[in-house]
């Protein structure tokens, strides 16, 4: 009978987590840019399972919104705003294999809206949505080893800085765009700890700040307004898995975002703007192969100020080179 160790699930599994500054709104509809919430998964802050090389991972995406939150976390009447978005992500990552505990590597991902249908209840006068390519997101990472015990694995780490580069579609008389028109930085630390061979805890910690989009939209921040620049944030991923078999496993997984300085609008603060969204959900995984894995998750949305509120259904397929 073949040894059930951590060793074995982080060689069979940990692929498909890697790297990602993967996106989850795809879309956006508030100040923040988008960033991962809630894509990066289970085993995050592991090495690629088949050693250094490329890995390629992509991922679909449905978000179903069903209202959009005030300062307050309360309903707005109006605009209605019910949305249905499909997008893709690609990721393509390559780690170093020359370090001796460590490694650095390299990351970019690029999200489609392939679908993006939004019902404002006013004709869509007040709220329309835009299809095409996100922005694309290049990073550069530093992986360490993982801290080995006698059964395997017990933690592993990773450190990224990534930037978000507003090559994206935008227009700034639409509501929902893919592309945010301006830079980001969003660095994090990832981390798996392994509580037993079968049972993992995983979480990605960012911190995000934002540049100036200098072609604001007038609808959402006034005629007036010359220049934007959404607020500093920090956001988290957090998961908890238990290994029922080698090739499949069952978990929860959850993300949690807080604004916690405010946007300013032609270099002023602007109050009651400050975004904040907390979703928890079941995962599952499984392994058709070492190279071949398959997640699915999904989310449900609450405790949401001042952005879109909604669930959503992500599934991820990594295939390693």
């Amino acid at each position: 009978m073949k040894k059930y160790t951590a060793r074995t699930l982080t060689n069979s599994l940990a692929a498909f987590l890697i790297i990602g500054y993967l996106l989850t709104d795809i879309v956006r509809a508030n100040d923040l840019p988008v960033v991962n919430l809630g894509f990066t998964t289970f085993y995050d802050g592991t090495p690629l399972p088949g050693g250094p090389g490329w890995m390629l991972s992509t991922y679909y995406s449905n978000y179903q919104g069903r209202k959009i939150t005030d300062n307050h976390g309360d309903k707005v009447p109006l605009p209605k705003s019910t949305t249905n978005i499909d997008s893709s992500v690609f990721q393509l990552i390559y780690q170093n294999g020359e370090g001796k505990g460590k490694n650095w590597g390299l990351n970019f991902i690029l999200p489609v809206v392939t679908k993006a249908h939004v019902n404002d209840g006013l004709n869509n006068a007040v709220l329309d949505a835009r299809e095409g390519v996100g922005d694309a997101n290049v990073g550069v990472f530093l992986q360490f080893d993982p801290v080995m015990g006698k059964d395997g694995p017990l933690f592993a780490q990773r450190f990224e800085a990534d930037v978000l580069v507003p090559i994206g579609r935008y227009d700034k008389d639409a509501a929902i765009n893919p592309g945010s028109n301006f830079w980001s930085f969003n660095p994090y630390w990832a981390a798996t700890l392994w509580a037993t061979p079968k049972t993992t805890f995983s979480w990605r910690l960012h911190y995000l700040w934002n540049g100036k989009n200098d072609d604001p939209s007038p609808a959402f921040y006034g005629v007036d307004a010359r220049n934007m620049q959404a607020g500093q944030a920090v956001h988290l991923n957090f998961e908890a898995l238990h290994a029922l078999t080698p090739q499949f496993q069952v978990g929860i997984n959850g993300y949690w975002l807080k604004q916690f300085t405010d946007t300013q609008v032609n270099g002023h603060d602007v109050e009651g703007r400050r975004e904040k969204v907390f979703a928890i959900g079941p995962g599952a995984l499984y392994r058709f192969s070492k190279k071949d894995v398959l997640v699915a998750n999904y989310f449900f949305e609450t405790e949401t100020e001042n952005r879109p509120e909604g669930n959503r259904l992500i599934l991820n397929w990594l295939h390693q080179f």
